[in-house]
C-alpha cells in the first residue's frame, strides 16, 4: 500500500525507467532540472494550493489497494473549471469526458466530470487517505472498478487487446483482494451504457469471478 507522495513519484520514475520507449542512445533524461518523484510532489502541492476538487484513480490509485501494476502516469478525476485552474499541466489533447496533458514530464490524464458516471464516481465513490500529512482524495475499490467495467466496452470496439487484457487483470485483482458486490456495480454501471454492452459486461464479469474462484480454490482458500 503506498504511504507517500513520493511512493508515487518513485513508481512513475520506475515505470518510465523500465520502458525502453523513453531511452533515447543509451540514456534516459526526464524533464529539464526536474525528476518525477519532484514533481509529483509539485503536482499534489498545486492541487492542495489551488483548492482542486479531484480523485485519483488509474494505475497509481489500484497501487494503493493490491500490488503489482506499474504506470508511468497520474489519472484524476476533475471537473473542467478545477482543470482550468492547473495552467503549469500542458494540455496536448481534449474531447468533452477526457484530457491529456503533461506536468513537468509527467503525463497527466483527465477525467472530466460532465461525464455523469465520471461525476458520480467523484462524489459518492473516493475516500480520503494520507500522503504526507496531507488528505488526498484516492478512488474507492467500487469506484476503481466502476471506471474499469466503465472503460472496456471502448477498448473492445477499438480492438485494444493490450489495455483489455491490463483492465481484465486489474478487476479481476480487486475482486481477489476485496470480493466487491459485482452485482450493484454492474446494476450501476447499467445506468451509463447500452443494454448490450450491459450483458457483454454482466459476461465478462462472470468469467472473472470464475478465475477467482478456481485461483482461490487451487490455493485452498
Amino acid at each position: 500500500m503506498l504511504k507517500a507522495v513520493e511512493d508515487i513519484g518513485r513508481v512513475v520514475q520506475n515505470a518510465a525507467l523500465f520502458n525502453p520507449r523513453n531511452w533515447r542512445d543509451g540514456t534516459m533524461t526526464f524533464a529539464e532540472g526536474h525528476s518525477p518523484v519532484e514533481a509529483v510532489k509539485r503536482l499534489f502541492a498545486l492541487l492542495k494550493k489551488r483548492k482542486v476538487d479531484y480523485v485519483l484513480v488509474g494505475g497509481i490509485a489500484l497501487l494503493y489497494y493490491v500490488e503489482g501494476r506499474n504506470t508511468q502516469d497520474l489519472d484524476f478525476v476533475i471537473a473542467l473549471e478545477d482543470l482550468y485552474k492547473l495552467p503549469e499541466v500542458k494540455i496536448a489533447e481534449r474531447d468533452i469526458n477526457f484530457a491529456r496533458g503533461e506536468f513537468e514530464g509527467v503525463q497527466v490524464d483527465f477525467l472530466l466530470t460532465r461525464n455523469p458516471l465520471f461525476r458520480r464516481v467523484q462524489q459518492e465513490y473516493a475516500a480520503r487517505v494520507r500522503f504526507l500529512g496531507q488528505e488526498v482524495s484516492l478512488g474507492t475499490v467500487e469506484g476503481l472498478l466502476l471506471l474499469k467495467l466503465y472503460a472496456l466496452p471502448s477498448l473492445y470496439r477499438q480492438g485494444d487487446f493490450g489495455r483489455v487484457s491490463l483492465y481484465e487483470n486489474d478487476i479481476a485483482a480487486l475482486m481477489y483482494a476485496y470480493a466487491p458486490e459485482m452485482g450493484r456495480l454492474l446494476d450501476i454501471i447499467g445506468e451509463y451504457v447500452g443494454g448490450g454492452e450491459r450483458t457483454s459486461l454482466q459476461e465478462i464479469v462472470a468469467e472473472i469471478e470464475e478465475r477467482v474462484s478456481r485461483f482461490k480454490k487451487g490455493r485452498g482458500d
